[in-house]
């Protein structure tokens, strides 16, 4: 029993505030104390509920949330809960629900009232996180989360970041991290950046390696990082971040440092919204777990759209879901089947790799081989890899390609040559089946692995692409094909009958029209863009489309994206399966005549290409 007490002890002199208690005050806490253990889901406390008990978190994560269920705060080992109750009204304010199997420390009230009699700074710490929370609480009411998102980083970055010169030898940086307690360094030369050293470098790269410490800082560092300014803004910050796999980004105005943000600032600015909860993917180990977080990101875009966030904040945050539950699985695939034998890299393609995922987007994916792989030897490997990551995120929540094209069809692993030769096929003899593979495999992101190899694919098809007029007239072909649901007089034309009648489809003759132009538009200059909105503006900046003409497909592309997310919302609130077809009769009448002017808008760039194009029935 003293062991245990002892070791109860020592945990308590890790953990604020206890650690700032007299060695007699915490030797004396144990024996006050009982054990909680708390499932996974159990909520703990409720708001409502009478309390008078302090909680200590010794292993496990506890969500703290309003009376409403928006989540204030995650707390995990050596932080406390419960406190306000013990020093005024005893009825909580906050539900706490364990969103791990949790063990607790209690302490009851009366033992904890003397204590904080006897220690005021106890008392001031308790009182001061109860102010900070309830400030949160009412912070959140005001203050929408697309708010938040569209931040600049200005506001909020590190000013004044650490930073050492490049002749800065590796053990002084070491020395520099500890002393200021940072996880980065920026190596500058007359206020310009020219790299950046993270704690993982000094990890990996120097004592993983054993390396001589009195080498200069350059021999470590990342030069040339990507780098961000005071004005983008937190949204920005957070795509990036989850699309390079990094944690820091610098801040540079005018060719100079100026700051430095943290993946965790961002976190901390989103804190109030399940998003990041995506990182709660690195303690999951099975797809069904995995189901639980990839559900929550999908709430969570059902709680923006309601509060009115834009198009592409919604899309962008599903698209780092969809990213980071496929890196998870990916990871967990390579654990239990060891590294790769060769290099290779996992792309996602349509609309994830457009960074443009709905509600009702499913997967589609490739895998795109070194090529040095053979089959006899390295086949079975990645069969069993894909076979894992792609049944893995059907389990989690992101559905089956119904077109079979993920990395489990062995067509669609292939090594850089053979995606090559196959890009060439589809360019220079456009068969309308070849046309429906290459429009889905021009949209290809790598997420994970040896990114190179997918550069190197995705570059040399779109340089094959940009010359080839015959793929130009067939996209363009397809593009005018996807009519609009608009008669000739303004009026919508919905379905007469069948499981979908009396509504139209906002994506068959909609967002997919926009889609497939943009894609054209790029192609045809060269433009590897991915996106839609980028696409759409490189394209008209290289001449191939005009100003007015791409801002209005971005304009119909947003407007058409939000009254599908904002349908999908309430389908899930529903329980129903989302789709895109929609009533017309439902919306409003500004809405209405929204969705006219974005048919028109199609409608008229649909015209123009087949002025431009010989456009012709296939």
């Amino acid at each position: 029993m003293t062991v245990e007490l002892d070791e109860v002890r020592d945990f308590l002199a890790a953990s604020d505030p206890f650690a700032q208690l007299p060695a007699n005050e915490l030797s004396g806490l144990p024996q006050h104390m009982s054990m909680r253990y708390v499932r996974r889901s159990d909520a703990i406390i409720s708001a409502g509920q009478t309390n008078d008990m302090l909680y200590i978190i010794r292993s496990g994560a506890v969500d703290v949330l309003d009376s409403e269920g928006t989540l204030l705060d995650r707390r995990d080992a050596g932080r406390s809960f419960g406190f306000s109750t013990l020093m005024g009204d005893n009825t909580c304010r906050y539900s706490m629900i364990a969103v791990e199997d949790t063990l607790l420390l209690t302490m009851p009230r009366e033992p904890f009232v003397e204590l904080a009699e006897r220690n005021p700074e106890l008392a001031r710490f308790f009182s001061g996180q109860s102010a900070r929370m309830r400030a949160a609480a009412a912070q959140l009411r005001q203050e929408s989360s697309s708010d938040v998102l569209r931040t600049q980083l200005g506001d909020f970055k590190i000013p004044n970041p650490a930073t050492v010169t490049p002749d800065t030898t590796i053990q002084d940086a070491a020395r520099i991290m500890e002393d200021r307690n940072v996880s980065s360094l920026l190596v500058s030369q007359d206020g310009g950046l020219e790299g950046i050293v993270t704690d993982r470098d000094m990890r990996g790269r120097v004592v993983a390696n054993n390396m001589d410490v009195t080498l200069p800082v350059t021999e470590i560092m990342t030069p040339n990082p990507r780098a961000v300014t005071s004005d983008s803004l937190a949204f920005e910050a957070m795509l990036i971040m989850a699309d390079m796999r990094i944690h820091h980004l610098p801040v540079v105005d005018e060719g100079a440092v100026t700051g430095i943000i943290a993946s965790a600032d961002i976190m901390r600015l989103l804190r109030h919204d399940p998003i990041y909860l995506t990182a709660d993917l690195s303690r999951r180990t099975t797809p069904e777990d995995m189901r639980e977080v990839y559900e929550s990101a999908a709430d969570v875009a059902v709680r923006f759209i309601e509060r009115g966030a834009s198009a592409e904040e919604v899309t962008g945050l599903l698209t780092v879901a969809a990213d980071s539950l496929a890196r998870r699985l990916i990871t967990l695939a390579e654990e239990q089947l060891g590294p790769p034998p060769v290099p290779y890299v996992f792309v996602v393609l349509g609309s994830q790799g457009r960074r443009g995922m709905g509600l009702a987007s499913d997967q589609d994916n490739a895998l795109i081989l070194d090529d040095s792989y053979d089959p006899d030897l390295h086949g079975d490997y990645f069969k069993k890899l894909a076979d894992y990551v792609c049944t893995g995120l059907d389990s989690a929540g992101q559905v089956l390609c119904p077109g079979d094209m993920m990395a489990m069809n062995p067509d669609w692993r292939m090594t850089v040559t053979q995606w090559t030769n196959t890009f060439h096929t589809w360019i220079t003899a456009p068969e309308p089946e070849a046309l429906l593979h290459a429009q889905t495999f021009f949209d290809m992101r790598a997420i994970h692995g040896a990114l190179e190899l997918a550069d190197d694919v995705h570059t040399t098809a779109v340089n094959m692409a940009t010359h080839s007029g015959r793929l130009h007239v067939h996209l363009a072909t397809l593009a005018a094909r996807r009519e609009p649901p608009l008669g000739f007089f303004r009026g919508f034309v919905v379905d007469r009958s069948g499981d979908y009648a009396n509504t139209l489809d906002v994506k068959k003759g909609g967002t997919a029209a926009i889609v497939q132009m943009a894609r054209l538009y790029a192609l045809s200059a060269g433009i590897d863009a991915v996106g839609t909105r980028p696409r759409l503006q490189a394209a008209a900046s290289a001449g191939a489309v005009s100003e007015r003409g791409a801002e209005d497909l971005i304009d119909a592309f947003d407007f058409l994206t939000t009254i599908s997310l904002r349908q999908h919302a309430e389908q899930l609130r529903r329980g129903q399966k989302p789709n895109y077809h929609i009533d017309p009769k439902e919306l409003g009448k500004l809405d209405r005549e929204h969705l006219r002017d974005a048919f028109q808008i199609i409608k008229g760039m649909q015209s123009a290409l087949s002025t431009q194009y010989p456009v012709r029935s296939m």
